[in-house]
């Protein structure tokens, strides 16, 4: 039997996109609340998007080193189902938030080389979820979202004792490769279905999801 492959569609602004990838089969999709981001929507803007959500996608908040007050200003706008976080953070703040706002915590770890793999091992002892990301160049500007990939062979068929989930560069031409060699059940992405910085692109949100679940389908059968 084939396992599902769920698809989290991060960066959302526009209700056409957060309609096109609930259609698609996306079961996780991402709201960023980074003002360097090109993807960045308040929490009046994500309110409204996340209403349109349907029971059982789960709406996700990307921050990046958020103090607790602005987490709970987005949280009190915003009704979100995890929080996922792409910063600096430590094991010990992720504990943190888990503790202060009750809500199911991602933490977003970049790879560039296997001295890398240490913080995962570290981080998966306590948040629910791991995000599996390139590691940004030397002064890059965002977090994640910038189109990189990692070496794939660093984690291949890898486990951890939480859920984790790939990114990095992922894009529907690749995500197949990715899912086979890794043996992610899992994958996101953001800049790999737009036409441009922040801008998505139905066709290429479908086109993904498809292929996402198109790969394991035939890894499995």
């Amino acid at each position: 039997m084939a396992r599902d492959i769920r698809v989290k569609i991060c960066g959302l602004c526009r209700p056409q996109h957060v309609a096109a990838a609930v259609a698609a089969g996306a079961g996780y999709l991402g709201f960023v609340f980074y003002a360097r981001s090109p993807r960045n929507v308040s929490p009046d803007a994500a309110r409204i998007l996340a209403l349109e959500v349907p029971p059982g996608v789960a709406r996700v908040g990307l921050v990046v080193d958020a103090s607790d007050a602005e987490i709970s200003a987005i949280l009190d706008t915003v009704p979100l189902d995890m929080l996922q976080l792409h910063g600096r953070e430590s094991p010990a703040r992720v504990a943190a938030v888990k503790a202060r706002f009750g809500l199911p915590v991602m933490k977003a770890v970049g790879l560039r080389d296997v001295s890398d793999l240490a913080a995962l091992d570290d981080h998966a002892r306590v948040a629910d979820q791991l995000l599996v990301d390139a590691k940004p160049p030397a002064g890059a500007a965002l977090p994640g979202g910038n189109a990189l990939a990692f070496d794939w062979n660093l984690i291949a068929n890898r486990r951890w004792t939480c859920p984790w989930m790939l990114a990095g560069g992922l894009a529907p031409e690749n995500v197949a490769d990715a899912i086979r060699l890794t043996g992610a059940r899992q994958v996101d992405v953001s800049s790999g279905v737009e036409t441009a910085p922040g801008m998505k692109d139905e066709g290429l949100i479908r086109a993904f999801i498809a292929a996402a679940q198109g790969a394991e389908q035939g890894e499995m059968s």
